[in-house]
């Protein structure tokens, strides 16, 4: 099962997601993967991106400091791969999870890099994947998805439900 929510407004899928891998957990499901928390600096610098990897209980940086002026992309895609190899060790692990949590399916998924051989690998063996997925990237989602996704609507209630019984 791959479900996906549509990421609405600065952060706001990021806490979801975050919430139902905290209740999840406290219910003794099988959770791995990454949910991102963003910290704002002040008022002159963008936040900085985290990915708090499940587990493990590692934080990884995602962002790098670019200047004020700066307009480029944000991402180090070496914060992200060290994230991804995290994330790909628990599926390693003696007790497999049942569900894999990705932060998101955004360009560098849509390129065929970050996240995207761990979402394939867990797809093929047999773990349940819910991620976010902003609308500039929809399209790319379920190319990649081939008819295999489901939305689940930005609400923690539908989010729990699905996680739980993709879980199963």
């Amino acid at each position: 099962m791959l479900g996906y929510v549509i990421s609405e407004g600065r952060g706001t899928a990021d806490r979801y997601l975050a919430e139902v891998v905290h209740r999840l957990h406290a219910e003794g499901v099988a959770v791995a993967g990454a949910v991102q928390v963003n910290s704002d600096q002040s008022d002159l610098q963008r936040c900085d991106m985290d990915l708090h990897v499940i587990g493990p209980g590692r934080i990884v940086r995602i962002s790098q400091n670019l200047g004020a002026l700066s307009k480029g992309c944000r991402l180090d895609p070496a914060g992200l791969e060290q994230a991804v190899g995290l994330v790909e060790a628990t599926l390693d692990a003696t007790d497999r999870p049942r569900l894999l949590v990705v932060n998101k399916f955004g360009k560098q998924e849509i390129e065929g890099r970050g996240f995207r051989p761990v979402i394939g690998r867990a797809l093929t063996e047999g773990i349940a994947v819910l991620t976010a997925v902003n609308t500039a990237s929809l399209a790319g989602f379920r190319a990649f998805a081939e008819g295999m996704e489901q939305e689940v609507p930005l609400d923690i209630a539908a989010i729990l439900d699905w996680s739980r019984r993709a879980a199963g």
